[in-house]
């Protein structure tokens, strides 16, 4: 009766594989999700960083262009970001930073803003 209920011999902890490999599965698709995740949190801080950069920087023109892009730094260390390039065209500052995705390992998340006078 026993030999009924548990199946036969060669199907004996079938299920214990069966299990490990759904637990395989589902660590893999969750390890997928945290890369994913991270480097979309890092693209959206480094535009965050970048629009709000490059505002400072449009708003500090009218003292030189020199001091102006020297407004993007601080802004950008504040969100753990770097100022990769900042470019002034007429009274348009264009600036781009980079932030880190740590769990990607050494991969950076890259973004551009412009900022200037209403037209």
């Amino acid at each position: 009766m026993t030999r009924a209920l548990t199946g036969s011999d060669g199907e004996r902890g079938s299920a214990s594989i069966v299990g490990c490999a759904v637990m395989a599965a589902l660590i893999a698709v969750t390890a997928a999700m945290l890369h994913a995740g991270s480097a979309v949190t890092a693209r959206h801080r480094a535009q965050a960083a970048a629009d709000l950069a490059a505002l400072a920087v449009a708003s500090a023109l009218d003292r030189g262009s020199a001091s102006a892009c020297e407004r993007a730094d601080p802004i950008a260390a504040r969100m753990q970001v770097r100022v990769r390039r900042c470019t002034i065209t007429d009274w348009d500052a264009v600036v781009e930073v980079v932030a880190p995705v740590p769990v990607l390992g050494g991969r950076e998340a890259t973004a551009v803003a412009r900022a200037g006078p209403v037209e």
